[in-house]
C-alpha cells in the first residue's frame, strides 16, 4: 500500500491510501497522521479501513512528508561507484554515514530555499529512502528487511561549499528544507525488495541522474546492519541510501541549482518528488 500524509485545504494532517489518482482516507485506523504506525499494521487491517472511506483526487490535496520530524535523518555518502569516480575519490572500505538534521525535512512538492548565505553551490542528490518501523539494535543483514516500515523518495539537497567546511559534511547537508521526502511511503508488503529500481533525477526536464538501486556499494541491508551495530534505530528514523553520478558539482561547468529551477526525482514503483528551488 502507498500511505500518504496529506491535508485538504488548511485542514490538519491525516492519513490516506493512494490508489491511482485518488487518496482514500485511513481515518478509521485512528492513528492520526502516523504513517509508520499504519505501515506496520497487517495489510488486511489497512484494507478494511478503506471501506466506505472519504476519497479525494490527488490533485485536490497537499501531500506532506511521510515523517514530519524523524528521530534521526541518516544518510550515506559515496555509495554508488559512478558517483565515486566522477569525484575522483577512492571507494570507501566501510559505509560512510553522516547526519542531516531533522529540520531539513520538506514536503514532496514544496519550494526548497536556496540560502542567502550560500547561493551558488546548491546541489541535488536523488536517493531511495528507507523508514524504520521497529525500534532495534544489532540487526543482522539477514534480518534487516524486517525492521523497515517502507520506502520513499528523498532529495539529499547539498550546499557544497558548506559541505567542504567540515569533514562530517553535516553543515552542508542540514539546511532547513533541504530534505524533501515523499510523495508517500510504500509498505514492505507491496515492495519487499527495494533493490533493482530505476532512479532518475531531472532538472527543468533535463535528465541529470539515471541509475538502479542494485548498484549500491553497500546495499540497504548492509546499511541497517552497520547503523544498528552502533546505535538504536528508532521508529520513524529516515535513512537516505546514496546517490549516483550526475550531481551538479561535477558538470563542467557545474550546473548548480538557481532560482526557479525545478528538480524532479523519480524512483520506480514508488513515485516522485518535484520541488521548485527559490531564493531565500
Amino acid at each position: 500500500m502507498k500511505i500518504a500524509r496529506f491535508k485538504v485545504g488548511n485542514g490538519p494532517a491525516q492519513l490516506g491510501a493512494v490508489a491511482g489518482g485518488d487518496v482514500v482516507s485511513l481515518a478509521a485506523l485512528d492513528l492520526g497522521d502516523d504513517v509508520v504506525a499504519a505501515a506496520m499494521l497487517e495489510p488486511a487491517a489497512r484494507q478494511a479501513a478503506l471501506d466506505g472511506a472519504e476519497t479525494w483526487a490527488l490533485s485536490d490535496v497537499t501531500l506532506l512528508a511521510p515523517v514530519a520530524r524523524p528521530p534521526k535523518f541518516l544518510a550515506i555518502g559515496l555509495n554508488y561507484t559512478d558517483h565515486i569516480e566522477e569525484g575522483g575519490r577512492p571507494a570507501p572500505e566501510y559505509p560512510m554515514f553522516f547526519n542531516k538534521q531533522s529540520t531539513c525535512v520538506n514536503d514532496p512538492n514544496a519550494d526548497v530555499p536556496i540560502p542567502a548565505a550560500a547561493p551558488d553551490c546548491v546541489d541535488y542528490e536523488g536517493e531511495l529512502g528507507m523508514v524504520i518501523g521497529v525500534e532495534c539494535r544489532a540487526v543482522s543483514k539477514a534480518d534487516a528487511a524486517s525492521v523497515v516500515a517502507g520506502y520513499t523518495v528523498i532529495n539529499d539537497v547539498s550546499v557544497r561549499d558548506w559541505q567542504r567546511r567540515a569533514q562530517t559534511m553535516t553543515l552542508g547537508k542540514s539546511w532547513d528544507g533541504h530534505g524533501p521526502c515523499g510523495p508517500w511511503l510504500v509498505t514492505t508488503d507491496e515492495m519487499p525488495d527495494p533493490h533493482g529500481l530505476r532512479m532518475q533525477t531531472f532538472v527543468n526536464g533535463e535528465l541529470r541522474q539515471d541509475t538502479t538501486t542494485d548498484l549500491m556499494l553497500f546495499d540497504c541491508w548492509d546499511q541497517i546492519e552497520t547503523l544498528s551495530t552502533v546505535c538504536t534505530l528508532e521508529v520513524g528514523d529516515v535513512i537516505a541510501t546514496g546517490t549516483s553520478s550526475g550531481v551538479a558539482a561535477y558538470f563542467d561547468p557545474p550546473k548548480f541549482l538557481k532560482d526557479g529551477d525545478v528538480c524532479r526525482i523519480e524512483v520506480e514503483n514508488i513515485g516522485w518528488l518535484e520541488n521548485r528551488f527559490v531564493n531565500e
